[in-house]
Parts: structure tokens; C-alpha cells; sequence
């Protein structure tokens, strides 16, 4: 407790054991109006965490919600590109940000929709991108959503601290792979989640195998999957294991992630539904 504290939260700024974690958050855009907001994580890069966000909110959106995706990953945003916005600007008004909109109605704010040039890198400094997060949250024009779905950069940095603290978040999904080192990668994001009060809905276990085109015998390239052993690990109710699809990639390439697969969005949604 800092010396000579008064109790009232909302006028201090030390981050003390006695105060209410809830003190930290940060008011939305009085134009939103959003029903859970869930953090898409990863312990690491490369295992698909920003596709998996994208695939559950054209989930959510197939189901018959609303959905909107806060991409959070300031300076490796690729959401925009899977949905074919990239390069469109997103404008300003008096009530603040308007999102862009996918050809389903996902509402979707990132800083490729604010930068001149989409391909220009983004070299800010951790309380600058942690400032920008912020804004996406009290700046926008959301709207109406039932959920709202932020991709979060890999690790437990800066951003995913920032988001745990100033946005109401419901839970999380780990995303991760098939790698000998997967139940480490996993427990790092569960403690983090569990020291900031945050639960855990579930665990995605991307490119986990691919299917013989011949036979349909499942081949696990990189080793068995672990989602399971991980899940009873660190006590994670749902799961979700799905191979690798080429396919996948080339609607992300093509900006059309929104015409996955059937198959695919059921056994991602049955992870938050």
C-alpha cells in the first residue's frame, strides 16, 4: 500500500496489493455497447493466433451474433488482409473512430486502417502501443456486438498486461501448436490469466496434423498432439484441434478468411458457445 494511501482508486495511479483490479479499466466509447469481450493469446509467434481470431469471429458471426475484432497486435497487424480491408482508411467522427466493416458486418479497428501506407512499419515504444490499445478500446464506435474479439500479440508483455487491466475482458483462448515444448508455452499464458483474474475458455491446438489425401490417416508432423495433455495440465475445460489446411492460408492471402470452412468455424465456436 503506498504511504499516505486514501483508498479511492480512481485517483491513484500505484499498482498496490490492496487495490481493486477493476480500477484499472478504462471506460469504452459511450458508441459501444458490447456483450464479452474475449482475448485471443499465444505464448509464442508463428502458431496462427490472428487467423484463429478471424475464423472465431466469422464463427460468431455464422451462429447469428454480432462480432467486432480489436486487433491488438500493433506492430504485426495482419487482420485487415484476411478480410480483405487492407489499405482502407478508417474515418473520424464527433462520437469518435468508425470501424470498417467486413463483407459479413465484423466491425474491425487496427493500425493498418490508420496508417497512410499498410506497409509501413509501425516503431513505436511499449507505452505508446499500450496507449494505442487504449484508444481502440475508448476511441471506437463499436456499436452493437455481442462479442468482441482481440488479438493480442504472442508472449505477456506489454499489450496483453495493458489489455487484462483496462478492458473488461470475460476470457481468453490460448492458441498454440504441437511442439515438444507446448505445455511450458501454454502454462505461461494460464498464469498470467489466472494472476490477473482473468479466466480461461479454451485451448486451440492449430496445425496438429494433416489428412492423407489418399487414405484420410491423420499424419501428426510435428509430433502427437499435447492439447489434451495440456488442457488436464492446467485444468482447461474445452479444446479445439484442427490440422493443417492449406486452403486456410490462401483465403487469408486472398482477404476472404471469411469463407472457411463449415467444419472449421463449428469446431472453433464450440470452444466459446
Amino acid at each position: 500500500m503506498a504511504e499516505n494511501c486514501t483508498h479511492d482508486c480512481s485517483s491513484c495511479g500505484e499498482n498496490c496489493s490492496e487495490r481493486d483490479p477493476k480500477s484499472f479499466q478504462e471506460k469504452p466509447n459511450a458508441g459501444a455497447h458490447i456483450g464479452k469481450v474475449i482475448g485471443i493469446v499465444s505464448g509464442k509467434g508463428g502458431v496462427g493466433k490472428s487467423m484463429m481470431t478471424s475464423i472465431l469471429a466469422s464463427a460468431a458471426v455464422r451462429a447469428g451474433k454480432k462480432a467486432g475484432i480489436l486487433d491488438a497486435d500493433i506492430t504485426g497487424p495482419s487482420i485487415p488482409r484476411m478480410f480483405g480491408i487492407d489499405g482502407i482508411q478508417v474515418l473520424g467522427s464527433d462520437a469518435g473512430l468508425i470501424p470498417a466493416s467486413t463483407s459479413t458486418g465484423i466491425n474491425v479497428m487496427s493500425i493498418n486502417l490508420l496508417l497512410e501506407n499498410s506497409g509501413d512499419p509501425v516503431i513505436w515504444r511499449g507505452p505508446v502501443i499500450a496507449g494505442a490499445v487504449k484508444q481502440f478500446w475508448t476511441d471506437v464506435v463499436w456499436g452493437d456486438l455481442d462479442y468482441l474479439f482481440v488479438d493480442m500479440p504472442p508472449g505477456t508483455g506489454d499489450v496483453p498486461l495493458t489489455v487484462f487491466q483496462s478492458l473488461p475482458v470475460d476470457g481468453i483462448i490460448i492458441v498454440t501448436s504441437p511442439q515438444e515444448l507446448v505445455s511450458m508455452i501454454v502454462g505461461k499464458a494460464v498464469k498470467m490469466a489466472k494472476q490477473m483474474n482473468i479466466p480461461v475458455l479454451g485451448l486451440v491446438e492449430n496445425m496438429s496434423y494433416i489428412t492423407c489425401p489418399d487414405c484420410g490417416r491423420k499424419i501428426h508432423l510435428f509430433g502427437e498432439s499435447g492439447a489434451s495433455a495440456a488442457a488436464s495440465e492446467w485444468g482447461i475445460e474445452k479444446t479445439a484441434v484442427l490440422p493443417v489446411m492449406p486452403e486456410l492460408a490462401s483465403l487469408c492471402d486472398q482477404g476472404r478468411i471469411e469463407d472457411v470452412p463449415e467444419e472449421i468455424t463449428d469446431e472453433i465456436y464450440s470452444v466459446i458457445s
